[in-house]
Formats: structure tokens, sequence, C-alpha cells
């Protein structure tokens, strides 16, 4: 059974990997749409490789980070740290008290 803190841990690691994947899509799309244009107006340039080489970058990290969110997801349980008392249960006591 995982720990209250190694569950905090997770928590934060997930939340972390889910803004790194979203800041590497985005650095993905701008390098393909970079990579488009300057194919575009200038084919088998020194600028167009190094677009085609930021693009294969971006998407390996993009896939890295894709891949340990899902480790992530799966290594995690299911069902909540703790069950809360129903109302019933604190609302009969408060009467009885």
């Amino acid at each position: 059974m995982a720990t209250k803190t190694d569950r905090i841990m997770s928590l934060r690691a997930v939340r972390q990997l889910r803004h790194v994947r979203a800041f590497y899509a985005v650095g993905a799309l701008l390098w393909a749409a970079s990579t488009a244009w300057t194919g575009w107006q200038f084919p088998g340039s020194r600028q167009m490789w190094v677009s085609v080489l930021l693009l294969a970058i971006f998407t390996g990290l993009l896939l890295t980070a894709s891949l340990w969110l899902q480790r992530l997801k799966t290594a995690a349980p299911a069902g909540p740290a703790h069950h809360a008392a129903s109302r019933r249960t604190t609302a009969s006591r408060h009467v009885h008290a």
C-alpha cells in the first residue's frame, strides 16, 4: 500500500507531466508549421533540416512524456486513498451526543 506522501508525489508528478506534455505538444506543432513553411520556401536548405531536427526532438520529448504519464496512470491505485464517513453517521452522532 502506498503511503500518503507517495500518493501526493505521484499526483504532483502526473500534474507536472501534463503541463510538460502540453508544452511539448505546442512546440511540436510550431516546429511542424515551421518545417512545412521552410520546406516550401527553401527545400533542401540548412534551415529546413534544422527545423526537421527540432521537430524530431520535440516529437520525441512529447512521446516520452506521454509514455511516462501513461505508466504513472496505470501504476496509480484506482480507488481513493481513504473513505470519509457518511453524513448519516456523523449526523446521528451529533443528535445522540
